[in-house]
């Protein structure tokens, strides 16, 4: 049976429905950052399912999850309005069937290693590039999670720069200062202050890495200088990760990924020339669709809450889901 997935991302919410292993449909739409959000994240749901039956939901959000609760325990500045609210009852009396909710750095990394590039691996380090940068680990064939389920989740929080600037986490030079999107109204600012541009100056609010990476390629050295930070700031939080991990597999997702393979390939040069040890870099793999991780990844959480609740179909979860480790 199909099973709904939802990702209340930083910028904008995904909707879709998935059956086994693939969408069947999906939406999207900009976050208005209020509780309009789950109103119009119901009604989207609902008009992809249709007169259609689902197993389960599966809910992430960008920030530290309490499993416990069903909310979002901690996020900095991103979807305020969810910030205590018990997700899983409100799917529950939604849409009548057991949900669960998942940091969406994990999720991504569950789509990938149950679905996508990293099948069948079992020590995996995933970055997420989008609003902010997600990350996760699969250490041993267990999804890393820790004490109170910060562990592999604020890689995107790891300093990069010591006399950065100060991130929406209270933290100084965190790598997404300078790679998450959220990030570039006020790095362009900056920029400004010292290289005045017109273009960019129209452009401060509504610019992304698409338009950033676009003009870059035509030799617009405003754009050079933000994509070359950028790219830096994803190199050396994908080394730190390695460093701290171990993994087999680096696998790169979100909305970021669309440009190509500059990224991956600025990535694998900075592993090569600051990783501690050349015989140990992991392999860099791209998600086949990697702004879709995320809602894969919950479809299989969504497919557990449904199997230990009393609902839904038939078992194809695997005899070892990473999603019940607790390392």
């Amino acid at each position: 049976m199909p099973t709904l997935s939802v990702d209340f991302g930083g910028t904008a919410i995904k909707v879709g429905v998935v059956a086994d292993g693939e969408l069947s449909g999906t939406t999207e739409f900009v976050s208005t950052s209020t509780p309009r959000d789950l109103e119009r994240t119901e009604h989207e749901a609902r008009a992809l399912i249709g007169d259609g039956a689902i197993a389960g939901v599966g809910i992430a959000v960008p920030g530290i999850v309490d499993r416990r609760r069903g909310t979002l325990a901690a996020a900095h500045g991103k979807q305020g309005y969810l910030h205590g609210r018990d997700l899983r009852s409100w799917a529950r009396e939604r849409f009548g069937v057991p949900a669960e909710i998942e940091n969406d750095g994990r999720a991504a990394l569950l789509g990938e290693v149950t679905y996508g590039v990293a099948r069948g691996e079992t020590d995996v380090v995933s970055l997420s590039l989008g609003t902010g940068i997600g990350t996760a680990a699969l250490i041993g064939g267990r999804l890393l999670r820790g004490a109170h389920d910060h562990a592999g989740v604020l890689g995107g929080h790891l300093t990069t720069d010591l006399f950065g600037e100060r991130c929406n986490c209270g933290n100084l030079g965190c790598g997404e200062t300078v790679g998450g999107s959220w990030a570039l109204p006020g790095r362009i600012r900056r920029r400004l202050a010292v290289a005045p541009d017109a273009a960019w100056e129209a452009r401060i609010e509504t610019a992304d890495y698409r338009l950033v990476f676009e003009r870059a390629a035509d030799g617009d050295p405003f754009a050079i200088a933000l994509r070359d930070e950028a790219l830096l700031a994803w190199g050396a939080t994908a080394t730190n990760l390695c460093h701290a991990y171990d993994p087999d597999v680096l696998v790169l997702a979100g909305g970021v990924l669309r440009a190509g393979a500059l990224v991956p390939e600025a990535i694998e040069r900075h592993q090569a020339a600051f990783m501690w040890s050349s015989a140990h870099r992991p392999r860099v793999v791209v998600a086949a669709r990697p702004e879709f991780s995320v809602l894969l990844g919950l479809a299989v959480l969504a497919r557990e809450a449904a199997e230990t609740r009393g609902h839904g179909g038939a078992d194809t979860t695997p005899t070892q889901s990473p999603t019940e480790a607790t390392a």
